[in-house]
């Protein structure tokens, strides 16, 4: 299943140290406590580990039980080379026009309260807690290209869906991702979701050899935070439920 030979679990006590929350966690704690990280330990995660995560995320609900999903995971040389041939693509202006499916609006066509969000999240990371200016486009493409690095992550993984599921199969991709991701801080790890990969889909087909008929939804960074590193101080806010939330009570007619 995995390329790189099986490196052993860490010791809990090891895997508490390593992480800023406890290794066992409760699934309120789990949710309050997972955020994007974008800077990773090179401490490895064993495949035993993984295999147990996708197990668990695997409980997630699908349409009709369908589990239209499949994941790639790359670790060692394998992780490396695909990372240097993604650079290589993105270093030479290969990103692709369009993508497998329509991920998001293009910058133009953001509206409110979304585009506010997201340019709000953007100053957080770049210039509150990388220190870099909006006006700096050098040093922004050279964090965003830190993506294609896993941002050092030992264990980069791919979800993909099947086509034939439709629309459909997104919305259960995405509750396979959470499960992942939540499973994933209990094992005291973290995780950072990367729409950014789609952007050289061509590359990932050459390299992992993804079935026709499945649509790359994402990537995903796994491993231990570097909490020192000051992009892992961001932790973006949630709007109220009371924003967003109508409650309809009361005596129907």
């Amino acid at each position: 299943m995995f390329s790189s030979p099986i490196t052993p679990d860490p010791p809990v006590q090891e895997r508490s140290t390593l992480a800023a929350h406890p290794a066992t966690l409760t699934v309120s704690q789990a949710l309050q406590s997972r955020h994007s990280v974008r800077a990773y330990l090179p401490t490895p995660v064993s495949a035993g580990t993984v295999g147990r995560l996708l197990d668990l995320a695997a409980r997630s609900a699908s349409n009709s039980n369908s589990q239209p999903w499949e994941v790639h995971v790359v670790t060692g040389e394998v992780k490396t080379a695909l990372t240097r041939a993604v650079l290589a693509a993105h270093d030479d202006g290969r990103r692709v026009e369009r993508r497998e499916y329509d991920y998001q609006p293009e910058p133009n066509e953001w509206t409110e309260p979304y585009k506010g969000r997201r340019g709000a999240f953007g100053d957080q990371l770049y210039r509150s807690a990388l220190g870099i200016e909006p006006d700096d486009t050098p040093a922004r493409l050279a964090h965003h290209r830190r993506n294609y690095e896993f941002f050092d992550a030992p264990v980069g993984l791919f979800l993909t869906v099947s086509r034939t599921a439709r629309a459909g199969a997104l919305v259960d991709a995405g509750m396979f991702l959470q499960a992942l991701m939540l499973g994933a801080r209990g094992e005291g790890l973290d995780t950072c979701p990367q729409a950014s990969w789609i952007d050289f889909f061509p590359v990932l087909r050459e390299h992992l050899d993804i079935k026709a008929d499945q649509v790359i939804v994402c990537g995903l960074s796994l491993g231990y935070a570097d909490h020192d590193h000051p992009a892992n101080r961001v932790v973006t806010d949630r709007a109220p439920a009371s924003s967003w939330v109508t409650m309809h009570d009361g005596v129907a007619d």
